[in-house]
């Protein structure tokens, strides 16, 4: 029996990479079948055990976790010891899983969505257009740019709510306004977190080993990013002008809630900020998180129900996505070195579409040499391609999560998603080519 396994002889074994690599694609492939197992779960008795087996199968939340869970399983074998997939584990890094659940968490609560709403109507009243177009405008581009501040997970959530809550859950809107909307969202919330340094998962990844701050990270993507929202915005929104015809108002609130009061929302708000602040310190931001949870039962009645199920899927999600993400390194880092700048710019665009777009800039920072030029396309690429699937970027779980139920009983098709998120991408990918880095 081996009991005592260290981490480098885990990684650097052949078969475990091998292994590796073939769970993360078949996880890759399963993403795309998941509404075949939701289809298969309707055919048997509601509640069954083989309905509920083929519900988790078509759970694309629980994806990675499933064939992360294999792996694990894989490397007690392997080795002959429980030690071993101990060692893996305790070598990864699963902050991320957990600063997206938390902030997920508490971003999706009334307080937030209301104070994220009224800055929303208030840009969309300067918007000359009727009200329903200007809210959706509005919605779209200041959504994503708040990313930034709030981080793209939060960002990704307050969002997705809004939408949920005034465009997606009303009748007369059409399947392709939904998949267009979706495509837009997914697209803008992933270069929409690029005007700082530590608010979008890709560039987080690479900002303090490259030294890039907030002054570089304007220069050279922030301001491209908001160029390609409002051309993209506008264009979506100009091809379902007939949809988003008529006045708007927000939907009624229940009667059983009350207005949060300015002190709620104001704490609520301190409480992102300090999370955002400690967001590689996963024992204090979860500390807070308790401390939060703890405010809103004493605020009970100023708050909606804590989306914790719908924020530990995605967290879970994650968490397989770093489990069985870390062995793509032997075959990911030597292509990314070998590519030039255009073709690493839409290599790393296309490879962001089947492996998370963090781990990918992630990767990248460890390959040595690497020009100024290629760092740059890199997380240019990286940033583009973030919303053509629902892997590709850390937020979209989250709004997937949010969204799903608004699609029917198949949920959301991940080929209609791409289809959806192809134009934005186009836009995306010829503003961060084509315009010139500000000094």
């Amino acid at each position: 029996m081996v009991m005592d396994v260290t981490i480098n002889q885990i990684m650097s074994d052949q078969t475990v990479q091998v292994v590796g690599t073939v769970l993360f694609a078949v996880a890759v492939i399963h993403t795309f079948l998941v509404k075949k197992f939701e289809y298969l779960a309707h055919k048997y008795p509601k509640g069954s055990p083989t309905s509920e087996f083929f519900h988790f199968l078509g759970e694309v939340e629980a994806v990675f976790g499933i064939w992360a869970g294999v792996l694990i399983v894989f490397l007690a074998v392997f080795f002959g010891s429980a030690a071993a997939p101990v060692t893996y584990l305790e070598s990864q890094n699963f902050v991320e899983p957990a600063f997206v659940f938390v902030i997920m968490a508490m971003a999706g609560t009334r307080p937030v969505i209301k104070f994220a709403e009224q800055i929303i109507v208030g840009i969309s009243k300067i918007i000359p257009l009727s009200g329903k177009m200007s809210f959706y405008m509005s919605a779209l581009i200041i959504g994503p740019i708040l990313g930034s501040f709030i981080t793209e997970p939060a960002a990704m959530t307050v969002t997705a709510l809004i939408l949920q809550k005034n465009f997606y859950s009303k009748p007369d809107m059409s399947l392709k306004f939904k998949y267009a909307t979706l495509g837009l969202l997914f697209v803008n919330i992933s270069i929409g977190g690029t005007l700082t340094h530590f608010a979008a998962p890709p560039v987080l990844m690479v900002a303090s080993t490259w030294d890039w701050g907030m002054v570089h990270m304007l220069g050279h993507f922030g301001y491209k990013a908001v160029i390609a929202i409002l051309i993209a915005t506008t264009l979506i929104t100009a091809m379902f002008k007939k949809e988003l015809q008529g006045d708007f108002s927000l939907r009624a609130e229940s009667e059983d809630k009350m207005h949060p009061a300015w002190w709620i929302t104001a704490t609520h708000l301190a409480f992102l900020a300090l999370v955002v602040y400690m967001a590689h310190h996963m024992v204090v931001f979860l500390g807070l998180f308790l401390f939060f949870l703890g405010f809103t039962t004493v605020t009970q009645e100023y708050q909606d129900e804590i989306k914790l199920k719908e924020s530990l899927l995605v967290g879970f999600f994650l968490g397989g996505l770093v489990t069985l993400g870390s062995l793509q390194k032997w075959w990911l880092q030597p292509l990314l070195a070998s590519l030039d700048t255009l073709p690493l710019y839409l290599g790393s665009t296309a490879l962001t579409g089947i492996t998370d777009n963090a781990a990918l800039t992630y990767l990248g920072s460890l390959v040595e040499g690497i020009s100024d030029e290629q760092k740059y396309y890199l997380v240019a690429g990286a940033v583009t391609g973030g919303g053509l699937t629902v892997i590709a970027n850390a937020p979209n779980p989250a709004g997937f999560g949010i969204l799903k139920g608004n699609f029917g009983k198949e949920g959301i098709s991940p080929l209609g998603l791409l289809k959806a998120a192809l134009l934005p991408t186009i836009i995306a990918l010829i503003c961060f080519r084509f315009f010139v880095h500000l000094p």
